[in-house]
């Protein structure tokens, strides 16, 4: 950009509105903010943080409904860990298969991670074709990886790839020295965190390659948490801004003009109608597609409208005491199956005297919505009973203290977990993403799925700064009557 045109800016700051105080939003105010640009934030909710939601039971732990753990290769995201002056509190994410101690669904029933290869290999050697030979640390390393998809995936996404999913594996493995991660003893197994640092690009050539890059990320040792919860990040970004994060705003009607857009917004039983020169939308396409739109071009309500977002449940039980921990549990998680799917044992950060949190389900996809759909209280009675099955202390009286559960899919604030890209090649991820983040006038796009890290608060982070610098190059428009900010319409009601 020329310099005169650098200085023109300076001189007319912008006035944005940005409607969502998730991450991406907050973070994209910050940057308008440091850029010189006057923001304002629109939520839905009574509460900053989007999809990051830490629970806090009464006087006792947390448990993160939401995003719970930092990949140490998001740089974006601990750069602003660090920013925030929240780097002294990360601690190591513990996750999946990384405790011999934890459960895992076996064909033989749940075993301990420890003791799992053997009913893992024979089922997986059950289902190959007759007549081939692989190396037998081959088989035991595709036994595991494919547990993992198993772990992972939500059952639509299984049954789909399911097919030839053990040959393909095979080829791909026999072709790398796997001695070095197999982990000996009684009976022998995989170190799959150590295999995945060392072999990311493993599938690179095969349609695993987009589904098993998430799955490195997931099950690899280098995660991070927050002590004290992940919702830190939300609330010190919201403490940072000079303009107001304005709560409890639905907005109901976006419509885009020459010159600016107007925003339809209800709080509570009232509406208003704004012009906005510049405004910046991070609410999910689900939630967007229920809202009144125009002046959009056929293209980006195609992909408004098209955007696939996988549900998401979790359910917290606030426990009198880590009894996990008297089983030789010290954390991580185990793979139940059936409805409860992945449970998670958090660390006991608060006085032990005051219970421990246990993230007893955490379910996506179809997965997520089978779960959803079970009535409340008779939810929680199935999946403390399928849970009570590898641990019986939670059947003893007074040791389930209280249960809170977030359906992603049913909240109206997102109508999603997260957006999802594992089917897609990596040219037609692109084009969804660069579609998603395409602006409409002066209506700009963030959020996850707006990015190439989608269902990960490093890709809120990378579409959010993304979006501001993009509002900052554009020269500055003038509004109706030579308005530069906002101007409520006389009449206007959503």
């Amino acid at each position: 950009m020329h310099t005169n045109a650098l200085v023109a800016q300076h001189r007319h700051p912008k006035r944005v509105t940005v409607i969502g105080a998730g991450v991406a939003g907050l973070v994209a105010a910050a940057e308008l903010e440091r850029l010189g640009h006057s923001v304002q934030v629109l939520e839905a909710r009574l509460r900053v943080g989007g999809r990051i939601s830490t629970h806090r039971f009464a006087g006792g732990p947390a448990v993160e409904l939401g995003a719970m753990r930092i990949p140490a290769s998001h740089s974006r995201t601990m750069q602003w860990v660090s920013k925030l002056g929240l780097s002294d509190r990360l601690r190591p994410f513990r996750t999946l298969f990384s405790d011999e101690a934890n459960f895992l669904e076996t064909p033989a029933g749940h075993r301990r991670v420890r003791d799992a290869s053997p009913a893992l290999v024979e089922q997986f050697r059950r289902g190959l074709p007759a007549g081939l030979s692989y190396r037998d640390e081959s088989v035991l390393c595709a036994a595991w990886l494919t547990t993992s998809v198993n772990a992972v995936a939500p059952s639509a996404f299984r049954r789909g790839f399911e097919a030839g999913l053990d040959v393909e594996l095979l080829s791909l493995l026999d072709g790398i020295d796997l001695r070095p991660f197999v982990i000996g003893g009684e009976v022998e197994r995989v170190d799959l965190n150590r295999f995945f640092a060392e072999n990311r690009g493993f599938a690179a050539s095969s349609r695993l390659q987009h589904f098993f890059d998430d799955i490195t990320t997931e099950t690899s040792s280098a995660l991070f948490r927050l002590e004290g919860g992940m919702d830190q990040i939300a609330r010190r970004l919201a403490s940072r801004l000079r303009g107001p994060v304005r709560l409890g705003r639905k907005i109901v009607g976006l419509h885009v003009r020459n010159g600016g857009v107007t925003v339809e917004i209800r709080r509570g039983l009232g509406a208003t109608a704004s012009h906005c020169d510049y405004v910046l939308c991070t609410v999910p396409f689900a939630v967007l597609r229920g809202i009144r739109l125009s002046g959009f071009d056929e293209d980006k309500l195609a992909t408004v409208h098209d955007m696939q977002y996988w549900p998401a449940t979790k359910i917290g039980v606030h426990c009198r005491e880590a009894f996990w921990e008297r089983d030789g549990i010290t954390g991580g998680g185990s793979f139940t199956g059936g409805l409860v799917r992945q449970t998670y044992y958090p660390p006991v950060e608060t006085d032990p005297g005051l219970g421990a949190a246990l993230l007893a389900s955490y379910a996506i996809g179809p997965d997520a919505d089978a779960l959803a759909q079970v009535p409340g209280e008779k939810r929680q009675q199935i999946v403390l009973e399928e849970l009570s099955a590898i641990h019986p202390e939670l059947t003893e009286p007074g040791m389930v203290l209280d249960v809170v559960t977030q359906a992603w899919g049913e909240d109206p604030a997102s109508l999603g977990g997260a957006s999802v890209r594992w089917s897609k090649d990596i040219a037609t991820a692109e084009e969804e993403r660069a579609l998603a983040a395409r602006p409409q006038g002066t209506l700009f796009f963030a959020g996850e799925h707006c990015s190439s890290h989608p269902a990960w608060v490093e890709g809120a982070i990378e579409s959010g700064l993304a979006a501001a610098q993009e509002i900052h190059s554009r020269p500055p428009v003038a509004g109706p009557a030579g308005s530069h900010g906002y101007r409520r319409i006389p009449g206007g009601a959503a």
